[in-house]
C-alpha cells in the first residue's frame, strides 16, 4: 500500500566524479559511468515511486553532485532550511535548490551566522519520537545544531562523526518508522554513542556490520515498512525483517564512487514531527 511521502529527486544527467571531497571519491576521478547511473538511479525511481510520490528538480550543468538531493536542505512543514556548503564545488548547488523551493512555495530561511550545514545528509528526523539527530565535525558544523533547535523549534541532538569514511550522518545512521535505528556505532566518538544508546533501547537498535557499512546499508530510503537499499547481507536482512520491514534492494554502485547511494539521492519533503509529540524541549548542547 503506498504511503504519503513526497520525495525530491533529481536526474543524474551531468553525474561524474570530477573532483575529490570525501574518501569514496579518491582513484575514481573521471571513472564513473554515467549512462550505468542513470539506470540505477532510474530503477531507484521505479522502486520509489511504488511507495511515494516523486517530484523532480532539473539538474543543472557543472553541479555533478545535484542528483544527492538529500543535501540541498533540510525541510520541515513548509519551512526549508538550505545548505551551505564546506566545499566550493557544491556551493553552486546552494541557489539552484533555493530557487527551487522558493519558487514551490516554501519558506526558505537560513541558519543565522556563518556554521556550515549540509542539509539531510546530516540532519535526520526520528520517526518516534519529536527530535532531529544532527551529524557534524566533517561537513557540518557544531554550531549548526543549536541554530537547528532555534530556526526549526525542534529538540537536537548532536552526534560527532568520527570516522572520515562515513563523513555525513545519512552514511551510517537511518531512524525507521516503526522506531528503530539503523546504524554502525563505528562511525561515532563514544559520547555520540552513549547519545544514541540513552535514547534508543538496545531492543530497536539494528547494528549494520562493517561489510554492509561500506555498502551504503545505513544510506537507506525508508518508506512506511519498506526499506529500499544498495545491498544488505544475510544479517542485517533477517534483523530488518525480523523488526517488521521488507527489504528491497537495487544496485547504487556507481553512485558510491561519489560517496553517496539511495537515501543521498533522496529529500522528503513532507517530514513533521510525530503527531504524539507533546511539548518540546531545547537541546543545544
Amino acid at each position: 500500500m503506498a504511503s504519503h511521502a513526497l520525495v525530491l529527486m533529481c536526474p543524474p544527467v551531468h553525474f561524474a566524479v570530477d573532483y575529490v571531497i570525501n574518501p569514496w571519491m579518491q582513484g575514481q576521478l573521471g571513472q564513473a559511468d554515467r549512462r550505468r547511473a542513470v539506470a540505477q538511479w532510474q530503477a531507484l525511481r521505479v522502486v520509489l515511486a511504488m511507495h511515494a510520490d516523486i517530484v523532480e528538480i532539473a539538474p543543472e550543468p557543472g553541479l555533478p553532485d545535484m542528483p544527492f538531493t538529500a543535501n540541498a536542505g533540510l525541510v520541515l512543514g513548509r519551512t526549508f532550511v538550505p545548505s551551505r556548503f564546506r566545499h566550493a564545488e557544491r556551493r553552486g548547488e546552494e541557489a539552484a535548490f533555493s530557487r527551487w523551493f522558493e519558487h514551490e512555495g516554501f519558506d526558505v530561511r537560513a541558519l543565522p551566522g556563518d556554521s556550515l550545514f549540509e542539509g539531510a545528509g546530516d540532519a535526520l528526523f526520528d520517526r518516534a519520537e519529536p527530535r532531529l539527530w544532527v551529524g557534524y565535525g566533517h561537513r557540518t558544523d557544531l554550531a549548526a545544531v543549536s541554530a537547528l533547535a532555534r530556526v526549526l523549534h525542534v529538540e537536537t541532538i548532536p552526534l560527532a562523526l568520527a570516522d572520515a569514511r562515513f563523513y555525513h550522518l545519512d552514511t551510517c545512521f537511518c531512524p525507521l518508522s516503526r522506531g528503530h535505528l539503523l546504524y554502525f556505532p563505528a562511525a561515532f566518538d563514544a559520547a555520540a554513542r552513549a547519545a544514541i544508546e540513552a535514547r534508543v533501547p538496545a531492543s530497536r537498535r539494528i547494528v549494520v556490520e562493517e561489510a554492509d557499512a561500506l555498502a551504503f546499508a545505513c544510506n537507506a530510503v525508508n518508506l512506511g515498512n519498506v526499506v529500499v537499499l544498495n545491498r544488505a547481507g544475510a544479517t542485517l536482512r533477517i534483523a530488518l525483517e525480523n523488526a517488521g520491514y521488507r527489504v528491497v534492494e537495487t544496485p547504487l554502485d556507481e553512485f558510491l564512487k561519489a560517496g553517496g547511494s539511495a537515501k543521498c539521492l533522496t529529500l522528503r519533503l513532507d517530514e513533521v514531527l510525530p503527531v504524539s509529540a507533546g511539548r518540546l524541549a531545547l537541546v543545544v548542547s
